[in-house]
């Protein structure tokens, strides 16, 4: 809990994304899923909806010590105008040196608003788990003792393919080369989901094959290898160690 008279910290998730009405019965939205994740006592989390509009005043900004944005189906180098808001939005918390944490479609969008271009991944979708290679060279995260490399659940068929040298590209992997990024101190993006588990990702792919964005997976084969690689992660405490990255973002 918070000490006596210390200041609550505030944070806000920019959902990108409508919750299906599964993950809201079982989950209670994405909201509920980045506030497991990363939440801890004594804070205070709010949700904006801004692929609906809804966005924070120039007042309640100030009110807020960090920011999360979520994924999305919509595509980061698009211009809708939600998106645009959003780009200007995020301008606005660069500048204010506002805590900044991007996910998927928020790192690709966060990039986008630092000077990065993000395009359709000429490879195709990235679904399931993929294996992520930190830098070696990396002193920042040497504090973390992280593996050289450890998997996360990829959902996403575009990528950042250019960031300006003022960004720090942080991992990649051998489909998508900015995986995590950070910029100055208050800045990161991460491709991956570390808030998805095995069952939010099946049935995220059974909304895709449904809407016909993606073609029939092999799903038995594909699910058991993320079996095997999800107990491995959970055994070598991997998950804990990516919350403790997105959460010194904030």
């Amino acid at each position: 809990m918070a000490e006596f008279g210390a200041k609550v910290k505030r944070f806000a998730v920019l959902s990108c994304a409508e919750d299906s009405d599964y993950v809201k019965k079982k989950y209670g939205g994405y909201f509920c899923v980045f506030e497991l994740m990363l939440a801890e006592d004594g804070e205070v989390w709010e949700v904006f909806r801004v692929c609906a509009g809804q966005f924070p005043t120039d007042e309640q900004i100030g009110l807020f010590d960090g920011f999360v944005i979520t994924g999305s189906c919509n595509d980061a180098h698009g211009n809708d105008a939600w998106i645009c808001k959003l780009l200007l939005l995020l301008k606005k918390l660069d500048a204010m040196s506002k805590k900044v944490l991007g996910i998927c479609f928020g790192h690709q969008i966060l990039a986008r608003s630092l000077g990065g271009k993000v395009v359709r991944a000429t490879s195709g979708w990235d679904i399931g788990l993929r294996t992520i290679h930190f830098s070696a060279s990396l002193k920042t995260l040497a504090s973390l003792k992280l593996p050289a490399r450890l998997s996360l659940i990829e959902c996403h068929r575009d990528e950042v393919c250019e960031l300006p040298s003022k960004v720090e590209v942080l991992a990649s992997s051998d489909k998508t080369k900015v995986e995590v990024f950070r910029f100055g101190d208050h800045i990161m993006g991460v491709q991956g989901h570390p808030e998805y588990n095995k069952d939010i990702l099946t049935h995220l792919i059974d909304r895709l094959l449904q809407r016909n964005y993606i073609e029939v997976l092999p799903h038995t084969h594909a699910h058991v290898m993320m079996d095997d690689a999800v107990k491995e992660n959970l055994e070598r405490g991997v998950f804990d160690r990516i919350s403790d990255i997105v959460e010194r973002a904030l």
